[in-house]
């Protein structure tokens, strides 16, 4: 993460006019208190009423000129703060995007969330009106004190007196408000979690009719929450107090010693009318360090979140000379390819090879690593032994943009934005994609049929992960998404697991249209292999357990055929009864 100095050095010379600004504002301000004097002294104890228009002039001019530098002040700062809280955010969510997938395996979205909202926020107002009022504090209170001391030493000793005690105070509630801060960022993440989690899955809730579970579940969280806050307002409550007894205080103080000054003849009833506005005017900056000593805390403690966060590296990088196809075939190879994740072995010695333009099947059980070879094959997680070659290229020499702009996925977990249909299918290749494509590829997938029947067709919003859509239409824009990226492999991983098999049969008819495109096709069901090249059986230990065409599989008597049997074997046992 760059350091927060470094966003603020980017606007310096808009900081420099806003403190300029402000500097100039306090000053007129403190001009007031001595036109106060002035009016005492001069015009009514000392009867020049010549004075009078001019100072009345004076004051209004003073007025005005302030409110045009506090203008300015205010809509700089704002500006500045608004611009760096974007900076933040943007630099931000790119380095979660450069992340690596095993990163979000661990990570919680609400806590990313959090993150990327909340405590950018909490920054965005430290830099912005916070930050502009502990300025305007230290430029206010260091004026207010250079014209006490002009006007009276003695005086001057009270508010130096009463400061360092109120900075003391102010101090020591920082350092217990910065530890409840981060414990109160934490459970907002988690809270966040929870409600992210909660609202994603509420089908899933009810259909379980968990209601209850996760209502006592988010309120015990809730809770917690709010007990972190209420540590907050007691650490708050227990110094504001003094804050302002002290402030209270201080002007008591400046009119009963400066009273005693007046009667020896030491300064004047304006004088000590002057100090005793200045004397008003320390208070609110003094009162104010509970409240802004808060806030900072706050935005501290999130800039260590972020920074902590900025710690996560993407463990997968592209090279630093990678290697240009300038046009990629689609040729795949696997070579004694071992992957692991923690002590357990997912893929143990897999090889085979893939011509362009033509199709391997993958078949097994749950759990023995079928999807595991699309993630390794994208580089979401790198090999531990072995190598992968697109081309004859080792895919850890090109770059992740290419290699990955190169495979279209369907994915067996179909994820849909919240957007128009139209979008979704596009967002392969969103401006290289034009309608002709889009209605092409929809064909081919067999989701022009549905698509058609809406009211708004492709237009049509669908709603957050594609509710409102059946798993069978869910599954067809993807399946269009992925054909209309035009990419040179076309991976289907378990994709038409929702179709019913008049439609997938009609898939499988558009897919093999695609002459010059690779294809890997990972599924449970025989009808989605059986046409491939070959067709490769992972077995439990992640190795292949058998390969070869469907007719070669079938007359080994092995898991294929135990599979085929266990799809269509009282389907065989009824033909043959009609056929007797």
């Amino acid at each position: 993460m760059k350091k927060i100095s470094r966003y603020v050095m980017k606007y310096w010379y808009a900081y420099i006019f806003a403190i300029t600004c402000m500097v100039i504002s306090v000053s007129l301000d403190m001009l007031t208190p001595k036109i106060t004097g002035s009016f005492i002294d001069d015009v009514i104890i000392g009867g020049k009423m010549e004075l009078f228009n001019k100072l009345i002039i004076l004051t209004l001019c003073i007025g005005i000129g302030r409110c045009i530098f506090q203008y300015f002040k205010e809509y700089t700062f704002d500006i500045v703060s608004s611009k760096i809280g974007m900076n933040i955010r943007h630099d931000l969510f790119k380095h979660i995007q450069s992340l690596s997938i095993s990163f979000f395996d661990k990570t919680n979205t609400g806590e990313l969330m959090a993150r990327v909202k909340d405590d950018v926020d909490r920054i965005w107002d430290g830099l912005g009106f916070v930050g502009m009022l502990i300025i305007e504090v230290v430029i206010h209170t260091s004026i207010v004190l250079y014209c006490m001391f002009n006007i009276s030493k003695k005086l001057f000793i009270i508010p130096c007196i009463a400061m360092p005690l109120v900075a003391l105070f102010a101090i020591i509630m920082e350092r217990k408000l910065d530890v409840i801060y981060e414990e109160i960022s934490e459970e907002n993440a988690t809270l966040n979690t929870i409600a992210q989690e909660n609202l994603a899955g509420v089908r899933t809730v009810k259909a379980f009719a968990r209601e209850k579970f996760e209502i006592k579940k988010f309120l015990s969280h809730n809770n917690r929450y709010y007990e972190l806050n209420m540590k907050q307002s007691k650490a708050l409550v227990r110094y504001q107090p003094l804050f302002q007894f002290i402030t209270k205080l201080l002007p008591i103080a400046v009119i009963i010693y400066g009273g005693v000054l007046t009667i020896n003849g030491e300064i004047t009833v304006g004088e000590l009318s002057a100090f005793s506005i200045y004397s008003t005017n320390i208070v609110w900056p003094m009162e104010m360090l509970g409240w802004l000593t808060n806030s900072f805390s706050s935005a501290v403690a999130s800039t260590k979140k972020i920074r902590k966060l900025y710690t996560n590296v993407p463990e997968i990088t592209d090279p630093e000379n990678p290697v240009a196809l300038d046009e990629v075939k689609g040729t795949i190879d696997f070579e004694h390819v071992t992957f692991e994740q923690g002590n357990k072995t997912i893929l143990n010695d897999i090889s085979f090879h893939v011509e362009a333009g033509k199709t391997i099947g993958i078949m097994g059980a749950t759990g023995t690593g079928k999807s595991s070879i699309i993630n390794i094959l994208q580089r979401f997680y790198e090999t531990s032994e072995g190598s992968i070659k697109v081309d004859g290229i080792n895919i850890k020499d090109l770059a992740l943009k290419d290699l990955r702009s190169s495979i279209s996925l369907v994915m067996q977990d179909v994820f849909l934005f919240s957007d128009t249909i139209k979008e979704n299918i596009k967002m392969g290749k969103k401006y290289d994609i034009n309608k002709e494509i889009m209605l092409e590829s929809a064909s081919y997938a067999q989701a022009d049929s549905f698509i058609d029947k809406l009211d708004n067709k492709y237009n049509t919003v669908i709603g957050e992960r594609g509710v409102g859509l059946s798993g069978g239409q869910k599954q067809r824009i993807s399946i269009a998404r992925a054909l209309a990226k035009k990419a040179p492999i076309l991976v289907l991983d378990d994709s038409t697991s929702a179709l019913d098999m008049e439609t997938e049969h009609a898939i499988q008819e558009s897919l093999s249209q695609l002459e010059n495109t690779t294809k890997i096709i990972i599924a449970h069901r025989i009808s989605a292999v059986r046409h491939a090249d070959e067709i490769i059986i992972l077995s439990d230990g992640g190795n292949i357990a058998e390969r070869g065409t469907h007719e070669e599989l079938l007359a080994k008597h092995g898991l294929y055929y135990q599979t085929y049997m266990s799809q269509y074997g009282d389907y065989l046992e009824s033909k043959q009864e009609v056929t007797i």
